[in-house]
């Protein structure tokens, strides 16, 4: 089943995903310079919706930015749209997949809260619009820097503070590539995605979600680690065993500012203030949770005094007996995009090779190594000698390809078992636990370093 579902690709996905690069193509050159070629590509993204509760305000604001009136709510619309088929494409894709897992998931609700509204977000919309009518290709260093006082305003109220960490993020991608003219390539999906959830989410009155308290036992699976030049983060994937008997797939994550030049094994160093969330990862300990805050789509607001570690849970045998009847979280609105889907998996019974899995059934499942973190011990060998894998299954590229949190191998005839967060209470390797203590000198100097300046 779940080779078919990897070999097929849902129906109208292709297209779906084309109607999207139509669009792209005219927020990269710009919707004050919409030439005849982009302007059909336009009107045949709205004919899309036709039949829909979307298709006249699709058409009016297309056809009225089109013609050169580009307000506001013209480009909410256009957001709103945009968002509505690449969120069509992540449910077809979902749901196949989840058919194909036997896995049963929430349906979402929608939340009672909602953001701020106000002239804060207005700042923000002012510059989003700004950027559609220029393009990508129209982007200069004064354009890029044009969100830097709507930032600072957004991120000093808590309630604003996702979309100024948002804007930020952006204008500093776009301050980096300025003057964008000049590159050869321009990231067009990923800038529109930006751009995309920017909108959305300075609306006013947009949902928010609430967490509620939970507790149990988080069994672990594996963690996805990020590593930026100026962030580490580590999300770990588990399982939410609670006192009623329900078993959820969860997340938790936590992440820390770092310097380019801490990285790999000493970027755990950084996550000190998380004694329970390392331990648990580095000694695949279960950890008893109580009063944690839980959102609506599945991620545990880590909080360490919340915690406590438990008993070793080897995270292989979690998933084989309680994986397959786990219940997943429902996707948040927002969050419908066919790039996050990032769901558990455990493979077993495959030929492993160097850049792919052949599973049962003659499918070849494409093995992303270029994920495999710095920071741990799992590497493209270990992966391409492995016998069993504990994973996420990812949509990237027009195909399904899964990331190793975790895989065992048969290493000169002995078995090995590695975890991508082996290490993070240190390397276990002796070769790796040397290098890592010599960067680890840079990390305690330069603690030492900003403590000085604070004090002063």
């Amino acid at each position: 089943m779940l080779a078919d579902t990897l070999r097929a690709v849902p129906a109208g996905l292709t297209e779906a995903l084309g109607l999207v690069d139509g669009l792209d193509d005219a927020l990269v050159h710009g919707l004050a310079r919409i030439d005849e070629e982009r302007a059909a590509a336009c009107e045949t993204f709205a004919a899309a919706f036709a039949g829909s509760p979307l298709a006249d305000r699709v058409a009016d604001s297309i056809g009225k930015i089109i013609a050169g009136a580009v307000t506001d709510e013209h480009l909410a619309v256009l957001a709103g749209a945009r968002a509505a088929l690449l969120g069509a494409a992540h449910d077809a894709l979902l749901a196949g997949l989840d058919e194909a897992l036997g896995r049963s998931r929430e349906r979402w609700a929608v939340p009672g809260g909602s953001s701020p509204s106000g002239g804060l977000l207005a700042g923000g919309r002012s510059w989003l619009r700004e950027l559609a009518i220029a393009g990508w290709r129209g982007v200069d260093h004064e354009l890029a820097g044009g969100a830097a006082q709507t930032v600072q305003a957004l991120l000093a109220d808590p309630a604003t503070r996702r979309l100024a960490v948002l804007l930020d993020g952006f204008a500093a991608e776009l301050r980096g590539a300025a003057p964008v003219a000049t590159l050869d390539r321009v990231p067009v999906r990923r800038w529109a995605d930006l751009w995309t959830r920017s909108v959305l989410l300075s609306q006013d009155g947009f949902p928010e979600q609430p967490a509620t308290p939970a507790e149990g036992r988080f069994l672990l699976l594996g963690a996805d680690l990020h590593e930026h030049p100026t962030v580490f983060r580590a999300q770990a994937h588990g399982l939410l065993e609670t006192p009623g008997g329900q078993v959820r797939l969860v997340r938790a994550s936590v992440a820390a500012a770092k310097v380019d030049t801490i990285s790999g094994p000493s970027a755990w160093r950084m996550l000190t203030a998380f004694p329970v969330f390392r331990a648990a990862l580095a000694g695949h300990r279960v950890v008893e949770i109580a009063g944690m805050p839980l959102t609506p789509s599945g991620d545990l607001l880590w909080d360490e005094s919340r915690a406590v570690l438990g008993e070793p849970a080897d995270p292989f045998a979690t998933a084989r007996v309680r994986l397959g009847g786990a219940t997943a979280a429902p996707v948040p609105p927002l969050d419908r995009h066919p790039a996050v889907i990032a769901e558990p998996v455990l493979l077993e019974g495959y030929t492993a090779g160097a850049e792919s899995f052949e599973l049962a059934g003659g499918v070849n499942l494409a093995v992303d190594v270029d994920r495999l973190p710095e920071a741990g011990p799992l590497t493209p060998a270990l992966v391409a000698a492995s016998t069993a894998c504990l994973g996420l299954l990812r949509w990237d590229a027009g195909r399904w390809a899964v990331q190793p949190l975790a895989v065992q191998a048969v290493v000169r005839k002995k078995p090995v078992t590695a975890h991508t967060a082996d290490w993070a209470l240190g390397p276990t390797d002796a070769r790796a636990a040397k290098a890592e203590a010599a960067a680890g000198t840079a990390v305690d100097v330069l603690r030492e370093r900003a403590g000085r300046l604070l004090r002063r």
